[in-house]
């Protein structure tokens, strides 16, 4: 808890290195690369994919980066074909040794290819095929859109006599229209098989080169960004002002708020400079995403540790520490190496399935970690409820020979742990509805993705993660209003005994007498007047955290 504690004290350092370390090393995002990809053979033709990403209609024809223009840009795209291949080029034979890029919208993904010939689907136009609908023999079968007769667009590629390489001409193609877009190379010539190609292609949208997909979470971060500023100076001004009476608790809370902060902030960082540049650093990325693990990791062995009591029904976790430690480094791991594998070096939007199965092991491991948490937070309320009602019984049966002050402390126990008992009744039932609303939401992420496999509900893709971001900083508001710094904050932390309970301004109160009269009886009446005082301060710090 100690180290969390550490961590956040540290945060601002360890943002200063992260923004510098952009400096130091990138990667290629929305900029497509291909170093040597060889084509597949698919049904009559091979195929080599170069690219899936969700783009907006172009707003101008102007030429900056922020221009409002939409385009795909193809640069130094260069194909290699086999010796065999170029021996038997003939100059004379044009549909021999052709390459076309093909780019379609998922919704006219019919437009590509013909009728299902020899038990599947052509992409390529066969002879029987050109007598039957007209398509060109030897190159892919193209349906002209309904609405734009040059769509889906195809550019053509030949190789010259008996070159092995030739290259395509640079070229940009604007995008008129708005949807999830998607760019294949193919071949039908059978000669061509072996191939590879080089080079790369360029996706831009109106606003930058963040994929459209990503592009409503920039600003989405900013606001997270704002919530997370507000609940800190709210928590640090409460943090600060009763510093003396601040659980151990509250310094994970501390943490965990700060942590939050920061990523964000990195988030933003990270979107804004992929949008300007078409550039993605491996470094901030893989902070980031490295910073969101942990604060993962933290938030729920808080949540792990509240439920257990930690620091208000038992002072350490005892022989549970390491158990706790042990699956908080594997959870870790597991994030880390999901949201690696997500965020750092992808180019193109990842398919529902390959979500689904990375997000797996993640999936065990949230719900292993549910069942811990609400079986320990059953046995605290339990306990809790049995010690209430067990002081409640003592004080109701209590002979009328008890010292008034033992009965005054026994009192005061009693509330507080009722205190106690109300604040995990609260905090059980939020829990609850995050669980609830958590299992929700995961069956209907279940549902989008397996009824859109080709991603073309990618403009509300953006909803599915900024979802989660909502749920835990609402988890954490509700932790931070239950445990918020107050003056009363160590006298509802863990006490071994009754008497420790007692403050000492109570204790002070009973041992003062007075000089003249009868001692016993001047005692008597300050211990009824210190009662009455004490128990109206306990209502009014009650009231307070109500």
């Amino acid at each position: 808890m100690d180290f969390s504690f550490r961590i956040a004290n540290k945060s601002f350092d360890f943002l200063i290195f992260v923004i510098l370390s952009t400096l130091l090393t990138t990667i290629h995002a929305s900029i497509h690369i291909y170093q040597n990809k060889l084509f597949n053979e698919v049904g009559n033709a091979y195929l080599l994919p170069g690219g899936s990403e969700g783009l907006y209609a172009s707003l101008s024809s102007d030429d900056s980066a922020t221009d409002g223009r939409s385009f795909i840009r193809f640069e130094n795209i260069t194909f290699w074909r086999t010796q065999d291949a170029a021996d038997e080029q003939s100059e004379m034979e044009h549909s021999t040794g052709l390459i076309q890029a093909v780019i379609f919208e998922a919704a006219d993904r019919n437009n590509i290819g013909g009728s299902a010939y020899g038990g599947q689907r052509s992409i390529c136009c066969t002879p029987d095929l050109a007598k039957l609908e007209g398509c060109k023999q030897g190159e892919v079968i193209r349906i002209p859109s309904a609405t734009e007769i040059n769509w889906p667009m195809v550019l053509s590629i030949q190789f010259n006599g008996n070159d092995l390489s030739t290259q395509m001409n640079n070229a940009e193609v604007p995008i008129k229209k708005t949807g999830m877009h998607n760019l294949f190379f193919i071949a039908c010539d059978p000669k061509l098989k072996g191939t590879v190609m080089s080079g790369k292609t360029v996706w831009k949208n109106p606003d930058g080169y963040l994929p459209g997909r990503m592009a409503p979470l920039m600003t989405f971060y900013v606001y997270m960004a704002i919530a997370y500023l507000l609940l800190s100076a709210i928590w640090f001004s409460q943090y600060m002002r009763f510093w003396e009476d601040i659980l151990q608790l509250q310094h994970c809370i501390a943490a965990v708020i700060g942590l939050g902060f920061f990523e964000m902030i990195l988030w933003y960082l990270d979107y804004s400079n992929f949008n300007k540049t078409g550039m993605r650093p491996v470094v901030t990325t893989a902070w980031v995403v490295t910073v969101g693990a942990i604060k993962k990791t933290l938030s729920r062995l808080l949540i792990l540790s509240v439920s257990m009591g930690y620091g208000v029904v038992r002072p350490t976790l005892g022989g549970l520490t390491s158990k706790v430690l042990l699956i908080g480094a594997t959870y870790f791991v597991a994030s880390e190496l999901l949201d690696i594998t997500e965020h750092v070096g992808t180019i193109n939007d990842v398919s529902g399935r390959a979500r689904l199965f990375l997000g797996l092991p993640n999936a065990f491991l949230d719900a292993f970690l549910i069942l811990w948490i609400f079986t320990s937070l059953s046995k605290t309320l339990e306990q809790l409820q049995v010690s209430c009602n067990s002081l409640l019984s003592d004080l109701m049966i209590g002979d009328v020979t008890f010292l008034l002050c033992d009965n005054h402390a026994y009192f005061i126990q009693a509330k507080r742990i009722s205190v106690k008992l109300d604040i995990y009744r609260k905090f059980s039932n939020a829990l609850a509805v995050a669980v609830i609303a958590s299992v929700a939401w995961i069956t209907y992420e279940i549902y989008f993705k397996a009824t859109d496999p080709f991603n073309e509900r990618w403009q509300s893709a953006w909803i599915i993660t900024a979802f989660w971001d909502i749920l835990s900083f609402a988890l954490l508001c509700v932790i931070c209003y239950l445990w918020a710094p107050s003056q009363s904050s160590q006298r509802y932390a863990y006490s071994e005994d009754v008497g420790e309970e007692f403050d000492d301004e109570e204790a002070q109160s009973l041992t003062r007498g007075e000089s003249n009269g009868d001692v016993s009886l001047v005692k008597q009446e300050q211990k009824n007047g210190n009662a009455g005082i004490s128990d109206e301060e306990d209502e009014s710090e009650e009231d307070k955290r109500e």
